[in-house]
Parts: C-alpha cells; sequence; structure tokens
C-alpha cells in the first residue's frame, strides 16, 4: 500500500459540483480581479475569524511582508520571532529590512512566552508569532506581554484557519491575523492566496491600498504598492471550502486522534496540545532521534513523510549576514533533527491510517 504525505483531490471530490459550479460562475461572469466574489469571500472570512475587516491578498507571505511595512516597521527595527518557523514568517520582516530576533520554541513547538521579555529591546517594535503546524500558540500570556510592552502583535495564521486559545479563534488577538491559503492548508485554495483580518480600519485601508499599487482609485497611488490581489477563481473556491472547513478541521482532529492512540513506540514521541488551546491538526508531528532512519523504513515501506522544517532560519544560508552560529537556539536545532510530519489528510482511510501506525510500531 503506497500512503502520501498529502492527498488533495479528495476533499475536491467530496463537494465536487460545487466547485464546479463556483468555477463557472466565474469564468462566466467576465470579471477576474477584484470582483463580487473576493469581496464576498472576505466578507464571510471576517465573520469566521470573529473580525471587522479582511483583505484578500496573493498569498500568505505577501500578508506578513504587507503586514509589518503597513505598521511602519523597517529599517532597524526588531521583531521578535520564534527561531523553528517557517522561512516565510521571517521573511516577513525581512523583506522590510527590520531585524528578526529569535526565541526558542516551547514543548508544543510554538513560540515560548517566558523567553520574550528577555529579548525586547528598546529597538523592538513587534511580535510575530506563528501557530505552527494548526495549534494554537500561548496567546493569553503573548498578548499581555505585547500590551505591557506597548507592541504590536503579528500573528502568523498559515497553519492555523479554526484553532482557537480559550475559545477565541487565532488571527483575532493582534493587530493583524496574516493567512495563507495555499492548497496544502485546511483552507486551501487551487493556487496561491492569502488575507490579513484584522478590527483596525485604518489598518485594512493601507493593506487594502498596498495590494493594488498603492491606489484607492485606479491611476492615483497614494503609497508605495505591490501587485498582490486574491483573484476572483481562487476566491469563488474559498467561499465553498469555507462552509466546510470546521468539518474537515473535525475530521483531522479524529485522525490525531486515533494517532494518538494507535502510535506505541518508545522511540516516537507524540505531539502534545497544551491546556487551553486547541489544535486544527495542519500536520501530525512526531520526534524521534533515530529519524532518518525512520524516514528511510516508512519509505522503503511506501510511506511518504516530510520534515517542517530540517533547517532553522537562523542557520539558513540566505540569513548567514545575520552572524547566527550552530548551537545558538538548541531545542530549535533538536527539532530540526528529530521532527517528521506523518501523513494526515482530508479522506483518509482508516485502512491507510492503521498501515501508517503498524509500520511506526514496527520501527
Amino acid at each position: 500500500m503506497q500512503i502520501k504525505c498529502n492527498v488533495l483531490d479528495r476533499q475536491f471530490q467530496m463537494h465536487q459540483n460545487e466547485y464546479e459550479e463556483a468555477a463557472l460562475r466565474v469564468l462566466r461572469s467576465g470579471w477576474y480581479v477584484l470582483g463580487s466574489e473576493v469581496g464576498k469571500f472576505e466578507e464571510e472570512f471576517a465573520a469566521y475569524t470573529g473580525r471587522k475587516y479582511c483583505v484578500g491578498l496573493n498569498s500568505g507571505l505577501d500578508a506578513l511582508i504587507m503586514s509589518v511595512r503597513a505598521l511602519g516597521i523597517g529599517e532597524g527595527d526588531e521583531v521578535i520571532v520564534q527561531a523553528n518557523t517557517y522561512i516565510a514568517t521571517v521573511l516577513g520582516i525581512t523583506e522590510n529590512k527590520a531585524v528578526p530576533v529569535f526565541i526558542e520554541p516551547d514543548g508544543y513547538y510554538n513560540m515560548d512566552a517566558e523567553q520574550i521579555e528577555q529579548a525586547i529591546t528598546s529597538k523592538t517594535k513587534a511580535i510575530m508569532v506563528t501557530h505552527l503546524y494548526g495549534q494554537a500558540s500561548n496567546m493569553n500570556q503573548i498578548a499581555e506581554i505585547a500590551r505591557k510592552h506597548h507592541l504590536e502583535l503579528i500573528e502568523d495564521c498559515a497553519q492555523s484557519h479554526g484553532a482557537c486559545f480559550g475559545g477565541r479563534i487565532t488571527g483575532s488577538f493582534g493587530i493583524s491575523g496574516c493567512f495563507s491559503f495555499y492548497p496544502t492548508k485546511n483552507l486551501g485554495a487551487f493556487g496561491d492566496a492569502g488575507a490579513v483580518v484584522t478590527d483596525d480600519r485604518d489598518f485594512a485601508e493601507r493593506i487594502r491600498m498596498m495590494r493594488n499599487y498603492g491606489s484607492r482609485i485606479r491611476y492615483y497611488n497614494e503609497i508605495e504598492g505591490l501587485n498582490s490581489r486574491l483573484d476572483e477563481m481562487q476566491a469563488a473556491l474559498l467561499r465553498v471550502k469555507l462552509k466546510y472547513i470546521d468539518a474537515l478541521n473535525a475530521q483531522r482532529r479524529e485522525l490525531a486522534a486515533v494517532y494518538d492512540g494507535g502510535i506505541q513506540n518508545k522511540k516516537i514521541i507524540l505531539p502534545m496540545v497544551r491546556d487551553g488551546a486547541d489544535s486544527i491538526w495542519h500536520q501530525y508531528v512526531i520526534r524521534c532521534k533515530e529519524r532518518d532512519n525512520l524516514q528511510r523504513f516508512l519509505a522503503e515501506n511506501d510511506i511518504q513523510t516530510q520534515i517542517h522544517y530540517p533547517i532553522p532560519p537562523h542557520l539558513a544560508e540566505c540569513y548567514q549576514r545575520l552572524g547566527h552560529k550552530e548551537g545558538e537556539f538548541p531545542l530549535t536545532e533538536q527539532y530540526a533533527r528529530e521532527v517528521l510530519s506523518i501523513p494526515i489528510y482530508t479522506g483518509m482511510t482508516d485502512e491507510e491510517q492503521q498501515y501508517v501506525i503498524t509500520k511506526l510500531n514496527e520501527f
């Protein structure tokens, strides 16, 4: 039996007629950029996240870059970020010539709130928190630290569509909730797409101008902007999936519970969920000191896995200029050596999952 790490077409097949009707609706409309589908999706996604405003963009990375820029954070300013996040989080900072200040993660793979205050300096302007692998970060404590020190709070919600902390949805704690709708995400489009959600009208308007060359009115450019527009096709398809996102997330929670109960191998460390938080299980990430051997063993048994992420940003070749050295963030580097994402996807069958569990227990 061959098991892929992710299978995307099964969730399409679940609601195929609705997706095809939405696509044809856009094709027949004759309007393909910044039309009614984008406007309706923005209203619906804002409501889903409990925020007043949503601005559809081309990608989650653009959401991060533009959020930092819209807050006036730039050269010489510092932004605190967890060291084990995906490179896109850090690019949101460095694309604005600001400086990422890394801190270690906690045992849940998210930002260790206990380390934030010691990283704050006179140059610190914001905290950028990532809800990694689908689990909400320790948001009450992080939000309180941001308030105490008068820092902006930006949430990278690329992997946490619908995850909550204390019953409150991710993306609703900071001035900006930044979402990616890349096809592999729980709320995935059928191409690149992203969004920013916020309660701040002026901030939303600045993002809205920025995505369209810096203009409110065509050819009247008030600020230096970008071309980062969510297109009508992706918005229409996302509107279909948004109707079912809670059910899709529920299925992933069921799959995660089966893994929790079925994997019985002392060499394998299972993921934990913090009290007060929940996870939508964008990834089910195990750890193993013999990770590379385990990955080879699973591949030999036709089970595909992925490593999220093998090289932490502070050791990435592109960030050599920051001067970080191996050993500087030992827990982050340990995670990079040990983490392994095993298959979890909408429509995964019990037979497929039990095969994965069997092979994990055989290792």
